[in-house]
């Protein structure tokens, strides 16, 4: 997902805990899914504050691409921006 100007990506190599992580230029930040939280990284705060919101609209999306990563399912599924 894209909004903003912040990427949200999730890599089909990663280990658990589940997670995603945020671009947002030269900042970089892990986000817990579960937690909806900042775990790891640098991230300027209303940057920060946008990722947690478009977490928790869409945490059972986000959930059920990172099964899809466990299980080896394919491709993940597109997750809409923050509006």
């Amino acid at each position: 997902s894209k909004f903003y100007g912040i990427q949200i990506r999730m890599y089909h190599s990663d280990h658990p805990y589940p997670h995603f992580h945020a671009y947002y230029g030269e900042f970089a930040a892990k986000f817990d899914i579960r937690q909806i939280q900042k775990k790891e990284g640098e991230f300027p705060r209303r940057a920060t504050e946008l990722v947690l919101q478009w977490a928790s609209l869409h945490q059972a999306e986000l959930l059920d691409n990172w099964r899809r990563i466990e299980r080896e399912e394919g491709g993940l599924q597109p997750i809409a921006p923050l509006e």
